[in-house]
């Protein structure tokens, strides 16, 4: 039976994989991949689809769908380190993370995938990414066919970005260790969770009610996987925050928001593209079957029947409005396979 990519992904989206595989051990992962590789065929791993755009044609290779599950606590006087396998559904890990009053990761809850994907585009939301609580993280390298224990130091994490996202067909993430405080509350580092909470920048709240907050600011964009909510159906912020020279940072506008980062000034995308003209729920064609969501400018949406043409033809033109109007080049967040903007 064809198994097509619309049916593994959140944007529901994407043509044929010529065969489909499931791997749920790490045995499995290192052998399916060793025999792949050594016959030269093209590979696509697959972890929750939350995060890729699949081209109509599909993928013609093998698709490797990492569901290895598995949890570790490892306890110590204070803090914890949690390792999951790479098929553990990452809201369930902040889940348990919470439950337990283990602070480092409860910012990132709603965010959808499964945790092999944390690492790859260094995961965060509200002030928190997970390159903050990683302690190392297990991957198949297919360059020798060994399994490496990599630390923080080695994974090269940048903001949305990674050594594994840089070389994305050397790694395989097979486990990722977090290193979580063991204390119930955190400091709330980002203006809007801070205003959600009721609390100043910078104080303290409680790991429960942090979660709680971000899961309603989440749904209040249609950031969290919700089958009666078609604004879900998206792949989450489809462009990052762009990081521009402090001389094009000053010559935007004044009201423009800007965050300072290491390499630059980090810029609002989801201001750029509403400044441009780009308003919630815009079509580019009253009968496209993609469209920005009504929540929030950032994730682009679609209908039953939509096509991966429809989305990249949306995001062609959000990024050409962008460029024309400031000068700045938008870069998708998720992973294109198959295709190009």
């Amino acid at each position: 039976m064809t198994t097509r990519l619309a049916d593994h992904t959140t944007l529901r989206v994407g043509g044929p994989a010529k065969d489909f595989l499931v791997a749920d051990t790490e045995q499995q992962v290192v052998e399916v991949l060793a025999r792949l590789d050594a016959d030269g065929a093209p590979v696509l791993l697959l972890g929750g689809g939350s995060n890729l755009v699949c081209s109509d044609e599909g993928f013609d290779g093998t698709v490797v769908a990492l569901r290895i599950r598995g949890l570790a606590i490892a306890d110590h006087p204070d803090h914890v380190v949690m390792t999951a396998a790479c098929g553990e559904p990452w809201s369930e890990v902040v889940s348990l993370a919470v439950s337990n009053g283990w602070a480092g990761i409860e910012a990132m809850a709603g965010i959808p995938g499964l945790v092999g994907a944390t690492p790859v585009q260094n995961v965060g939301a509200y002030g928190q990414d997970v390159s903050q609580t990683i302690a190392g993280v297990r991957a198949y390298d297919r360059l020798d066919g060994l399994v490496r224990d990599l630390t923080p130091e080695r994974c090269g994490f940048t903001y949305r970005g990674s050594a594994f996202k840089t070389e994305p067909d050397r790694w395989a993430v097979l486990a990722v260790s977090y290193r979580l405080a063991k204390t119930p509350s955190s400091a709330v580092r980002y203006a809007q969770l801070a205003d959600e909470l009721g609390v100043g920048h910078g104080e303290a709240s409680s790991v429960s009610a942090i979660r709680d907050a971000v899961l309603r600011l989440r749904r209040g964009k249609g950031m969290v996987l919700d089958d009666a909510d078609p604004d879900s159906r998206s792949a989450g912020s489809f462009f990052t925050n762009p990081i521009v020279s402090m001389a094009l940072s000053s010559a935007l506008p004044t009201d423009c928001p800007r965050y300072p980062s290491s390499d630059g000034v980090k810029l609002s995308a989801a201001w750029l593209i509403e400044q441009a003209g780009i308003p919630r729920g815009w079509q580019v064609r009253t009968e496209s079957r993609a469209r920005v969501s009504t929540k929030h400018t950032l994730a682009l949406t679609t209908r039953d029947g939509a096509a991966a043409a429809d989305v990249l033809e949306l995001a062609r033109h959000i990024r050409g409005r962008v460029r024309a109007a400031f000068g700045v080049e938008l870069q998708p967040e998720p992973q294109l396979v198959g295709c190009v903007l």
